[in-house]
């Protein structure tokens, strides 16, 4: 079966060229140039990506990543922002983007990054004997095989970039990683000046997993190298 992808992207001439380079053999594209259509698409379609634009007609990129987001839909997204708007790239990670590529892009980028993330989804099927491990720290435990947090006895809802960025800190407690490291085995590239997408995952799993996310326990800051998830 074809990997679906849903393109929420109204520049028509953008959208030919996400057509155009994400259609093959192996992926099927779906796009549309409204956002609150976009926002039912992405809501009710099996789509294992979505490539989400910033400024849309209806419903801007952010407001659309953070109704998914609440309405519990998973489904890793890339968020498309213009060069120069840092803060949209920045509140567009907060509100659950797993990545964000600024406009222009190479093509050769769009597909790297979009490789990367369907990597990512399909191991996360696999069946492999590492993944039967249970991790207990306290409170916090973390079932790799059904890829769930409990925190105490609720469920943490995260998504499969911030499980998949706990799960590779918390395999090694107290070993400290920079932030190219965690772009390069999280999120399978290395790219300087991506470094926010590392920081904004960061603060999204402190806000659901510590008590106080100004002073954490479990995910925590090594000033002036990166961090490390607590070996205490």
């Amino acid at each position: 079966m074809k990997t679906q992808i849903l393109v929420i992207e109204d520049d028509p001439d953008i959208n030919k060229l996400l057509n155009m380079n994400l259609n093959d053999p192996n992926h099927e594209v779906f796009s549309c140039d409204d956002g609150i259509i976009g926002l039912q698409q992405a809501k009710t379609g099996n789509y294992q990506l979505i490539v989400l634009d910033i400024m849309l007609p209806g419903l801007d990129g952010i407001e659309i990543c953070k109704q998914l987001r609440a309405a519990q839909v998973l489904t890793p997204i890339i968020m498309l922002t213009a060069r120069e708007s840092e803060v949209d790239r920045v509140i567009g990670l907060e509100m659950g983007a797993d990545d964000y590529l600024t406009k222009p892009f190479s093509v050769r980028e769009l597909q790297a990054r979009v490789k990367a993330l369907l990597r990512r989804v399909d191991m996360q099927h696999q069946t492999l004997q590492p993944e039967l491990e249970r991790l207990q720290f306290d409170e916090l435990l973390i079932d790799v095989a059904k890829r769930t947090v409990l925190l105490g006895n609720k469920t943490v809802g995260l998504t499969s970039t911030e499980f998949d960025l706990l799960l590779y800190m918390a395999r090694k407690p107290g070993l400290v990683f920079s932030r190219s490291q965690l772009l390069d085995s999280v999120w399978g590239y290395q790219h300087s000046g991506y470094e926010h997408t590392v920081n904004s995952h960061i603060n999204r799993l402190r806000t659901k997993l510590e008590s106080d996310p100004s002073k954490p326990n479990y995910v925590l800051t090594v000033w002036g190298v990166g961090y490390k998830f607590t070996d205490v």
